[in-house]
């Protein structure tokens, strides 16, 4: 399968060129224009300091997919919440390596304290809702009609899925 590591800058490259193709070619994502280099940067950077970005290598060591969480909701109680989201190239899907990514992420996002993971899916995509669904996310709601990409309105199915359980009140994430 290859090896899953923390990512850093240095992997904005081939996670970009990764994620250029979702963003030109499909509605997976609501981006209009891919992100440039510099900005797949500072999202990894971002994503590193607060939550989790992993890469997928495949036995090249060449990266071949990547899963990140980040924040849910800027307002302080969705604190121990965060969104996630995985990305693989094309043609990798239902391999194992977006299960192996997310398991790893999910002990990375534990680890720091978070609770909850919450996943947005644009329908229909069987491959995301199917991986989901196996990692036991289970469906809170879709939002219809909510984006407008390549000509179409398209709805949005979220999911969460409960990261650990602990005393409360929580301990901040770290």
């Amino acid at each position: 399968m290859g090896k899953i590591r923390d990512a850093s800058e240095l992997d904005a490259e081939a996670c970009a060129a990764i994620y250029a193709p979702y963003v030109r070619d499909t509605a997976i994502t609501f981006e209009l224009d891919p992100p440039t280099v510099d900005e797949m940067a500072e999202r990894i950077a971002r994503s590193v300091r607060t939550h989790a970005w992993l890469v997928l290598e495949d036995d090249e060591g060449c990266v071949i997919g990547y899963a990140y969480g980040g924040q849910m909701k800027p307002r302080a109680a969705y604190r121990w919440s965060c969104e996630v989201s995985i990305y693989l190239e094309p043609g990798r899907r239902r391999t194992g390596g977006g299960r192996a990514l997310y398991e790893a992420l999910f002990e990375r996002l534990t680890a720091r304290g978070y609770r909850t993971a919450v996943a947005g899916m644009t329908l229909p995509n069987p491959a995301s809702e199917g991986l989901h669904a196996a990692l036991g996310f289970e469906p809170i709601g879709t939002y219809r009609k909510i984006g407008w990409k390549h000509n179409a309105w398209h709805d949005v199915a979220w999911s969460q899925l409960p990261l650990a359980t602990a005393e409360d009140p929580p301990v901040e994430p770290t």
